[in-house]
């Protein structure tokens, strides 16, 4: 006789195997607040209902303040409820939301609305605003959900994430077409970065042009944000026409990296205004232009040139570096000489702004604070994304901005005589 041998069956998966973490983390404090959430949710739109039809519910007259008995009038009439689903930082809920139809003028009625709980309103303001918050504190949409599963019951998903970023967008436009007359800006630092998105279903790599501007008060605050293909002359033109059309006045000095485009852009439209090349660029500049085994002689003597004590000291070894550096490694003294006296504007000013004024680095970190937060999406959905979700990072509280180093001496006026380049 020949023996069959059976296959074991499969073991089906155990709850066990389904659990997470938290599940069984009871909070009655919890349990019993969500469990009053519906209650006072109808309460509160049935209490705006009663204010409209000026009576209660199941009421015929209303009473006149003085204590009357005769009828005000009625302006509609109840019929019935429907169940909606709300979302909010409570969990999912289902509330009956009274209907009742409205008198009109002409003889005719209308649905009444509530004015707290919007028309295919699915979750609150406060819920939309924290699944935005975790967008933005570098969750990608996937992820959201879950991270808020919790909270929101698995009811946030990627599209859900989608849909809230794009109510974003409404303020992100105002933001972009407001008036700045009234700007008390005196100081403009600009710069821009590299990102990638998603261009025609490939990736592809967009310049984000950023202006930044110092108040008289010395608060640096966001003026511009711009997607470009480049930082061209004529992508740089583009961002400074917009501020002044928009009433930006002449700033008193500029700060920028030093790239061609943007200091051609400039002259055409604030010539005459003193410029700042961020110290920073200029370094990175000098060690492209020599081999490896000279970049920490020339890191070092740079270092002791930019950050002497005073204007003289700097203007000394400014002809030191050059004579050295002409023997040594003449593209290294070519590159310093390139930047001509707009690399030591900073000496110009009071001394205690010298550190916010030598550099783009106030823009520097923002770079690096958003790059850091969109790390997990390798690549953003579009061009237009990625301007949004850079303002948005600041206008959310999410990174904030402090005031410039010096700021009590910024109405005191740049000395007019520029760094002696001799050397």
């Amino acid at each position: 006789m020949t023996s069959v041998t059976t296959k074991p069956e499969l073991s089906q998966p155990t709850t066990e195997s389904n659990s997470h973490l938290f599940d069984d983390w009871f909070d009655p404090i919890e349990s019993g607040i969500r469990g009053r959430v519906r209650e006072l949710i109808e309460q509160m739109i049935r209490g705006e209902l009663d204010a409209v039809l000026s009576r209660p519910r199941y009421g015929r007259r209303a009473q006149h303040a003085a204590g009357g008995d005769g009828a005000t009038g009625v302006a509609g009439h109840r019929h019935g409820s429907r169940v909606r689903t709300l979302t909010g930082t409570f969990g999912k809920t289902e509330i009956a939301v009274p209907r009742a139809r409205l008198n009109t003028s002409d003889g005719k009625t209308k649905e009444w609305r509530s004015q707290s709980l919007r028309a295919y309103q699915r979750r609150t303001l406060a819920a939309d605003a924290l699944i935005a918050g975790t967008y933005l504190a570098g969750t990608n949409t996937r992820r959201v959900r879950r991270a808020l599963r919790s909270l929101f019951g698995g009811a946030v998903g990627k599209d859900i994430v989608s849909r809230v970023w794009r109510k974003v967008k409404s303020d992100w436009d105002a933001w972009n077409t407001r008036s700045l007359a009234d700007e008390p800006i005196v100081r403009l630092i600009l710069d821009g970065t590299v990102v990638r998105v998603r261009l025609d279903r490939k990736a592809t790599s967009i310049s984000l042009l950023v202006v930044l501007g110092v108040r008289r008060d010395g608060q640096k605050v966001l003026l511009a944000i711009k997607q470009m293909g480049g930082e061209s002359t004529e992508a740089w033109r583009t961002v400074l026409d917009d501020l002044i059309k928009r009433g930006l006045r002449r700033p008193e000095l500029l700060i920028v990296d030093g790239g061609t485009g943007i200091e051609s852009a400039i002259a055409a439209v604030w010539d005459g205004v003193p410029v700042q090349r961020c110290t920073v660029h200029k370094h990175r500049n000098l060690l492209a232009h020599a081999p490896e085994r000279l970049r920490e002689e020339i890191t070092a003597d740079y270092n002791d040139m930019i950050y002497a004590a005073t204007r003289e000291e700097i203007e000394t070894r400014r002809k030191a570096f050059i004579r050295k550096w002409r023997l040594k490694h003449r593209a290294v003294a070519d590159s310093l000489e390139e930047a001509g006296d707009r690399l030591f504007t900073f000496t110009r000013l009071p001394a205690g702004q010298w550190r916010s004024v030598r550099t783009t680095n106030a823009i520097e970190r923002l770079h690096e604070e958003f790059k850091r937060r969109i790390k997990t999406q390798t690549v953003l959905p579009s061009a237009a994304t990625a301007a949004m979700l850079f303002w948005a990072l600041l206008a959310s509280g999410q990174i904030n901005m402090r005031k410039v180093d010096g700021w009590q001496t910024l109405a005191t006026n740049p000395i007019d005589q520029p760094i002696d380049l001799a050397a």
